[in-house]
């Protein structure tokens, strides 16, 4: 591998405004000696000098760099055009650094000797270099920045391209951040980032095995992190650079991998990668993915992960982005990053509910637990401001939001009112918190067009810039199969390999069902994965179809209902879109049909470790230790790909049915939760009218294929109840109304009688009034 590196120290400045340095020269020629003995780099000094005695050359203390000579010999390290392109290309610089804004736009610069800035002359700028990066045809290349300026703020990250451009590793460190000025230690010949990064390259900390840059941001963070005077600020893409080593020590046993735990199984099934201790060592082909998400995080504060399902989207999220945030090794200073990562439809709650559950302990009493979700719930209740208060009350230089399956927002909180108020929360406290807060979402593809329908705060603008899944390459697939078992030293047959490739690449989107296959393999005989094997399994598309509905034949008649039950229920129907998979609680799902016993059959078998279609959760009630199950699909490939479930969901009628089905639950959901809260107002939700007569139909009719819960059936029993007391109200009212208006009729008759006897005169008594004395005394009997 050919390596060539150029170390530029600069200590002699022509601008009187710009002190001459003593560190520079010296800082370049330790960097330029620990490249050549231990690295095996050509390596280019600049400014040169030749000792005279040995005739090597060394980098001048009192020479003069000019800005045209430096450029020359950048172009020729990253860009050549007269010699072979070398695999990995180093610059290193010591010396001035400055700034310019002219108009507002700040642009940084390495101070060259000819910089003057009486004629607005600066020296090399960090935007070119950036440029320059990004067009370099070098694969490996490596930038370290260790300026010293005078009191001016320089913004170094402007020479680091991050992921883009043409390099597949990438490693950029640099002195100091925006706001601060590099030093030199007065004890020590070197600069405080060269003297570190000196010790860092030594070979002889890190003996039997080479010196890469993760291993050196290792080193400068352990002796240059938080509490330090200065910090410098890094980017890592890619795999590992292999910097410098001790030469005796053979290739081979510096670049053995890791070898992981033989009885683990590497693959995961239909679940995803988390960012856990396991996991993310058996996360292989989506490194280049993740690099780019990071460097969208380094320079903005919101990404959005778009992909169709079965993309990989929950795993990229989890097990690339936030693995590498907590382990620090690519960006500076994240792993102190907060991370709170949630699904806005979790255990069954609102987007809202889910957000204050974020900023919960999680190691906490049920009591103490309780309390602070109450304090979230009621910040949240005041909206963005309230979300600024909870990310501001965290001790953490940045606080990631992320949000896996954005989607459930449409699909699963049907309250419009509530899921403007989550976007006008989110997006507010954004935009009030800038850098200190970021926001990641994953989401479905088809469910792009529902961001932008209105505005939602905000939400419509900040969609546009995403990030999109792709599918992965041929030799990224090859890595996702072959490396996690290679992790635990296992083989897989070429034959299944190039097979396993053939059938993914002619059915995108199915990487849980590669996952799947390969995980029953592995169950079948973890000491090699065969091709005969994989062939009897029904290959990638088959697979999971036919363990399921092997699976669900051998269930008895009862449990096979209640499975269908299970799986209608946790089906959320597409309304112009592809169906996806709902969390239910278990408490939902039983049915006086589908006990609890026989749903518990059935959730055994299939939340078993060997089949894995179902996943279950503990939702924790407020204020105690108890909770509820919650139950879900284990990945929406199970509605996609079992034909037996297809069969059930492509059923028009059965579709019709289970919508009204679906929407007298949810009614019946609200209900329960308002009269947990308010007995008084529950009332309110209850069914009146032509929704109850529905409701009752429905009840009547489809209690056999589709019965309603528990909650459901008590929901619509007390509407009846509430119509019938209406009813008895109603008609008691009208009694005491018919009442009212006889008494009323009669005492109208009374005094119209009385009117008339006195208007006739007694001597003149006639059979008017005779008749009208008859009635007045008749009324009095009456009474």
């Amino acid at each position: 591998m050919s390596r060539d590196a150029l170390v530029v120290g600069i200590n002699r400045y022509t601008d009187s405004h710009l002190a001459n340095l003593t560190a520079p020269a010296e800082d370049a020629e330790a960097i330029a000696r620990v490249l050549e003995e231990y690295g095996d780099f050509r390596v280019g000094r600049y400014p040169e000098a030749i000792d005279p005695e040995t005739r090597k050359p060394y980098v001048g203390r009192e020479l003069n760099l000019c800005l045209a000579d430096l450029e020359d010999a950048l172009i020729k390290l990253f860009n050549p055009q007269d010699r072979a392109v070398p695999d990995m290309a180093l610059f290193y610089f010591s010396g001035h650094g400055l700034r310019r804004s002219p108009g507002g736009i700040s642009e940084g610069f390495l101070a060259t000797s000819d910089a003057d800035s009486t004629r607005r002359f600066y020296g090399l700028s960090l935007q070119w270099l950036r440029r320059l990066l990004q067009e370099s045809p070098i694969k490996q290349q490596i930038v370290w920045l260790d300026c010293c300026y005078s009191g001016e703020l320089l913004n170094v990250q402007e020479a680091d391209p991050g992921e883009k451009g043409q390099a597949r590793d990438r490693c950029f460190i640099a002195a100091s951040r925006g706001f601060e000025v590099a030093y030199q230690d007065i004890s020590e010949p070197y600069s405080v980032l060269t003297k570190e990064l000196l010790a860092g390259l030594d070979p002889a900390r890190h003996p039997q095995r080479w010196v890469t840059n993760y291993s050196l941001i290792d080193h400068l963070d352990r002796r240059l992190g938080q509490e330090a005077t200065q910090r410098p600020i890094f980017s890592n893409f890619g795999e590992p650079i292999n910097l410098t080593r001790s030469w005796e020590v053979a290739v081979e046993t510096e670049t053995k991998p890791e070898v992981g735990d033989p009885t683990i199984c590497p693959y995961k099934g239909l679940e995803f990668f988390d960012n856990n201790e396991e996991d993310p060592k058996y996360f292989f082909g989506r490194e280049e993915l993740t690099d780019k998400l990071l460097d969208h995080l380094r320079t903005g504060n919101f990404l959005a992960l778009v992909g169709a399902s079965g993309s990989g989207k929950s795993s990229v999220l989890r097990a690339g982005l936030l693995h590498q945030l907590q382990q620090g090794r690519k960006l500076s200073g994240s792993q102190h990053w907060v991370i709170r990562c949630f699904t806005p439809g979790e255990n069954g709650q609102s987007p809202l509910q889910n957000l204050a559950e974020a900023f919960v302990g999680n190691q906490l009493s049920p009591v103490e637990y309780a309390e602070q979700l109450e304090t979230a719930e009621k910040q949240l209740a005041t909206g963005a401001d309230g979300l600024r208060r909870l990310v501001q009350g965290l001790d953490a230089p940045r606080v990631v939001l992320a949000i896996d399956q954005f989607e459930e927002i449409f699909t699963l909180c049907q309250d419009k009112q509530e899921r403007e108020q989550f976007f006008a929360c989110l997006m507010g406290a954004l935009e009030q918190l800038q850098e200190k807060m970021a926001v990641v979402v994953t989401m479905r593809a088809d469910f792009l067009g529902r961001c932008v329908e209105q505005d939602y705060s905000g939400l419509a603008q900040r969609i546009q810039d995403t990030v999109p899944v792709t599918p992965m390459s041929r030799e990224q697939l090859g890595d996702a199969i072959l490396k996690p078992a290679e992790r635990v030293n296992r083989k897989l047959e070429p034959a299944l390999v190039e097979q396993m490739l053939s059938d993914v690449a002619e059915a995108p989107g199915t990487l849980p069902l590669l996952q799947y296959a390969l995980k029953q393999l592995w169950q079948q005989n973890p000491k090699q994965l065969r091709l005969e094997d994989y062939i009897q399994l029904g290959h990638i598309g088959g697979s999971l179809n036919q363990r399921a509905t092997e699976l669900f034949n051998t269930m008895s008649p009862t449990q096979q209902a209640a499975t269908k039950r299970i799986f209608l229920c946790l089906t959320q129907l597409g309304e112009g879109t592809e169906d996806t998979r709902r969390r239910a609680l278990k408490r939902d799902i039983i049915t006086p049909l589908h006990p609890e016993s026989v749903i518990d059959e059935a959730l055994q078998v299939l939340t078993n470790k060997d089949n894995r279609l179902i996943v279950t959760s503990q939702l924790q009630e407020k204020g105690t230790g108890s909770g509820e199950v919650v139950v879900d699909v284990a990945h929406e490939a199970v509605i996609r790909h079992w034909q037996l479930l297809r069969n059930w969901l492509s059923d028009t009628p059965i579709r019709d049915k289970l919508r009204e089905h679906r929407q007298l639950e949810t009614a019946a959901k609200e209900w329960d939760r308002e009269r947990r809260k308010n007995r008084r107002k529950a009332g309110g939700y209850l069914l009146h009218g032509i929704r109850l007569q529905q409701a009752n139909e429905f009840r009547k009719k489809e209690q056999q294929t589709f019965p309603l819960s528990f909650t459901a059936l008590e929901f619509v029993q007390k509407s009846n109840r509430k119509r019938q007391i209406n009813w008895v109200t109603i008609l008691g009212w009208l009694g005491v109304l018919l009442l009212a208006a006889g008494f009323l009729y009669r005492q109208i008759d009374i005094n119209n009688s009385w009117t008339l006897v006195k208007k006739v005169d007694p001597s003149k008594y006639d059979t008017l009034h005779k008749r009208a004395l008859e009635r007045l005394n008749r009324q009095k009997q009456s009474f």
